[in-house]
């Protein structure tokens, strides 16, 4: 799985991303949405990655480095992956605080529901997020998801959007998702 965009390129995570993903976890304000300090620890941490590993191998996709095609720098994760409590298949990211506020999520977010549907052809692709989340509650919105209902995962209760192949329409020009 390889997304490009104008700006990003998602590529499926390696053992060699552990540090970084560890550091940008580690942030007390990236952690508030995730599960908190006590979810990210190294071991929690390489416990999640060796699952958007399984991820790949088993289905193909999976949780991605997001970097920047400029400098080739990696600003956070995402991609799509089942949710391990439903089955069923979820967008998700995240970004170190630094990279916040550029719309990366929006990017990464809209080029990961066009992959599922036209490369992997989904169905259907959920979005979960603290309800108190109020920034990727706002990505879910912009690239055309809809609230469905509140829902348990991830060990707290989430607000859960949803989109499906025909409701999808790529947005003219902006983060088209191309499979390399």
């Amino acid at each position: 799985m390889l997304i490009e965009t104008d700006r990003l390129r998602l590529r499926p995570l390696t053992n060699d991303d552990l540090p970084t993903l560890i550091r940008f976890r580690a942030d007390a304000e990236v952690s508030r949405y995730i599960g908190g300090a006590p979810m990210q620890s190294p071991e929690m941490v390489a416990r999640r990655l060796k699952f958007y590993l399984s991820c790949h191998e088993r289905y193909g996709f999976g949780m991605c480095a997001i970097n920047t095609k400029a400098d080739d720098v990696m600003v956070g994760w995402g991609g799509i992956q089942p949710l391990e409590e439903s089955g069923e298949i979820e967008v998700g990211y995240g970004f170190a605080q630094a990279y916040w506020g550029h719309g990366y999520a929006t990017e990464t977010a809209a080029a990961c529901l066009r992959y599922g549907f036209e490369q992997v052809g989904l169905a259907r692709i959920v979005a979960v997020a603290i309800p108190a989340n109020i920034n990727s509650r706002r990505v879910m919105e912009k690239i055309g998801m809809r609230f469905e209902r509140e829902a348990q995962h991830y060990d707290s209760t989430c607000a859960v959007y949803a989109s499906t192949r025909a409701e999808f329409v790529p947005r003219a020009g902006l983060y088209v998702a191309q499979a390399a």
